[in-house]
C-alpha cells in the first residue's frame, strides 16, 4: 500500500473538484496524445474517439463499465496538461482507473524520452 502511495504522489496526480485526475506532461501535445492512445491500448481500453478540441484533443475511450474523457490541453508547444475523468454513470467517478491512465501514460513517455 505504501509502495502505491508513493508512486502516485511522485506521479504528480491532482483532482479538481469534481474528481477529474489531471497532470502536465513536459512533452508537446502531439507527444502525449500518441502516449495516451498506447496506454488504452496496453489498459485494453477502447478508443472511441481521438478529435481535436478548442483548446487541443478530446479523446473518448470506453471499458465495459466505464465511460472515458480523457482531454488534452496544450499549455505551451513543449506541456501538455491530460485530464481524465473516468465514470460510470451520473454520479460515480473511478479516480483509480483514470489516476492508472496517466500514470501509464506518464511511464510511456519517458521511455520513449
Amino acid at each position: 500500500m505504501l509502495r502505491w502511495l508513493s508512486q502516485v504522489g511522485g506521479a504528480g496526480i491532482s483532482y479538481t473538484l469534481t474528481n477529474v485526475a489531471y497532470r502536465t506532461f513536459n512533452f508537446s501535445i502531439d507527444r502525449v496524445d500518441k502516449a495516451t492512445t498506447l496506454a488504452l491500448k496496453k489498459m485494453d481500453i477502447k478508443l472511441i474517439s481521438d478529435s481535436k478540441a478548442e483548446t487541443g484533443r478530446k479523446i473518448k475511450a470506453a471499458t465495459e463499465e466505464l465511460d472515458i474523457i480523457i482531454n488534452l490541453e496544450r499549455v505551451t508547444s513543449k506541456a501538455t496538461r491530460i485530464k481524465v475523468n473516468a465514470k460510470k454513470g451520473p454520479v460515480f467517478k473511478d479516480k483509480a482507473t483514470a489516476t492508472e491512465i496517466i500514470y501509464q501514460v506518464g511511464k510511456i513517455l519517458e521511455r520513449k524520452g
